[in-house]
């Protein structure tokens, strides 16, 4: 290096250093929330819900004195004041804890709003507020740094394998009509495993729905069930042989979430993967059953669980006991952190076109991905 090029690099270095200093002091000036109410649709059901009627979300927008903004989506399938009672948690609540905040020290602000919020439960709906706010804060993270947050977290794929979860109960539909049309279109779509409900009817229907998806989906493909907590402990042992000598993939959620003992009973006596998670809040609930040995696939939802920071924490927890890892639910705030997990097998999605061999490629854009079109906010704010 001459002396000219020594001189223009030391020229160069106060402005380095000012961008430096300007970015780790950004702060959180703003918390700005809509609630969004969907129109009906038809309705679907699994083995004790009825879903897709009321269908709404909370919106959240974190802004801040660099421009940036973080975004998150907490939405709800059928729990219509749900989003309004999130938006009061946010606004009431969350707001004071927040506003000065640097963005750059989520585990912070995870832990600061745990003391803020602890008196009030830090499950259920509360959990849906924290979550929001972290996966916003590694929103704003991502755009700052100009990366997909999946590389900030130390990518480990650019690729997710993914599943549809299609086979839900319609009404009139005796004749699996409706059932045989949305697997065939899974198939077309190009999915490579699919997952059905089970355990509405009587053992005779499971059996019947499960052959039908086995023979849709083809040599090669893998079908999951999915109970949704609605066995008790016998039905579920012996219901859960079956599904096995079927060959299912998976067997999900068979048990209320709270009967951890009952896992692990079940992942005891059966060699089909047991697989949940979805209804458990934090690595706290994750660690408990896993220590248990009452799973084999966790799932993590990205609303109960605790958004970004606690999902990579249940991730390792799960990958130090050689455990795999799917969501819960399916859109590129998740896909971003499954991206970053090495026990990570699958995503959960309905109806994507963007499919090659069965996997969907990683988000391009900083961030999470996860803000919401401004004309679907106009359209569907309350």
């Amino acid at each position: 290096m001459n002396r000219r090029q020594l001189l223009q690099t030391a020229a160069a270095l106060p402005a380095f250093s000012a961008a430096a200093a300007q970015q780790k002091q950004i702060r959180i000036t703003g918390v700005e929330t809509d609630v969004l109410k969907r129109p009906p649709g038809t309705p679907i059901y699994d083995a004790i819900h009825k879903l897709s009627v009321d269908s709404g979300s909370v919106v959240l927008r974190l802004r801040t004195d660099a421009g940036i903004t973080g975004w998150a989506d907490v939405s709800f399938g059928m729990i219509a004041g749900g989003p309004r009672v999130v938006e009061t948690i946010l606004q009431q609540e969350v707001k004071p804890v927040l506003m000065g905040q640097d963005p750059a020290f989520p585990r912070r602000i995870r832990s600061e709003l745990w003391k803020a919020l602890e008196y009030n439960g830090v499950g259920g709906v509360v959990q849906f507020a924290i979550a929001a706010v972290d996966i916003a804060v590694w929103d704003i993270l991502g755009k700052s740094a100009g990366l997909p947050v999946y590389k900030m977290l130390g990518a480990y794929r650019d690729r997710m394998p993914v599943y549809s979860m299609c086979g839900w109960y319609y009404d009139n539909d005796d004749d699996l009509s409706r059932y045989r049309r949305s697997l065939t279109q899974a198939m077309e779509q190009g999915y490579h495993a699919v997952k059905i409900k089970v355990g509405r009817g009587p053992i005779d229907d499971d059996v019947r729905r499960i052959k039908l998806a086995l023979d849709v989906a083809g040599k090669g493909k893998r079908v999951m069930v999915d109970a949704n907590q609605v066995f008790n402990r016998n039905d579920a042992l012996r219901r859960g042989r079956i599904y096995q000598e079927m060959g299912c993939f998976w067997y999900e959620e068979p048990l209320p979430p709270h009967e951890m003992e009952g896992y692990a009973e079940l992942a005891h006596e059966l060699d089909i993967r047991i697989a949940t998670g979805e209804n458990l809040a934090t690595k706290y609930a994750f660690a408990d059953l896993i220590a248990r040995r009452g799973a084999d696939v966790v799932q993590p939802d990205n609303r109960r669980a605790g958004g970004v920071t606690e999902w990579m924490e249940i991730a390792a927890i799960a990958d130090g006991y050689g455990l795999e890892l799917a969501s819960h639910g399916g859109s590129a705030t998740n896909l971003n952190m499954l991206l970053a997990m090495p026990n990570a097998i699958y995503m959960e999605t309905s109806g994507t076109r963007k499919l090659v061999d069965g996997e969907m490629a990683a988000p391009e854009e900083p961030g999470m991905s996860s803000e919401v079109p401004e004309a679907d906010i106009r359209r569907f704010k309350v």
